[in-house]
């Protein structure tokens, strides 16, 4: 049986909804929904662009945590609430993911859990590498 590993980000949204920032069985790794958000406040108030560079980053350093890399991403989902902001969301994204190219999904949603976010970044990346 593989080993699960999980990270946290120390949000109290964690423990009271009952999830883990990222998880890590066997060569599988999977993100959380990731928002521009540190310490309660969000970064780049409605800037779809700058939002999910800091996103991508984010989810950069959770792969890392867990023994990934951002090259081993093999699929992104994107959730934003205005889709006509979806050439500033793919360049900050093909920034990124240019040559990694992983299979990708970006919808309009209604909503974020706060009015300023524009842009969550859900990952998977497979690991191929031995650790």
């Amino acid at each position: 049986m593989e080993k699960r590993i999980q990270i946290s980000s120390g949000t109290s949204w964690e423990k009271e909804v009952g999830y883990a920032r990222g998880v890590r069985v066997g060569s599988l790794v999977e993100i959380a929904g990731t928002t521009a958000i540190e310490a309660g406040k969000v970064i780049y108030p409605l800037d779809a662009y700058k939002q999910t560079q800091y996103i991508l980053l984010k989810i950069e350093q959770a792969l890392k945590d867990l023994g990934a890399d951002i090259t081993d991403v093999v699929r992104t989902r994107i959730f934003t609430t205005d889709i006509d902001l979806w050439t500033h969301i793919g360049r900050a994204h093909g920034e990124v993911f240019k040559e990694i190219q992983p299979v990708a999904t970006m919808v309009e949603v209604s909503a974020l859990i706060q009015l300023e976010l524009v842009v969550e970044i859900e990952v998977t990346a497979w690991v191929t590498k031995k650790e």
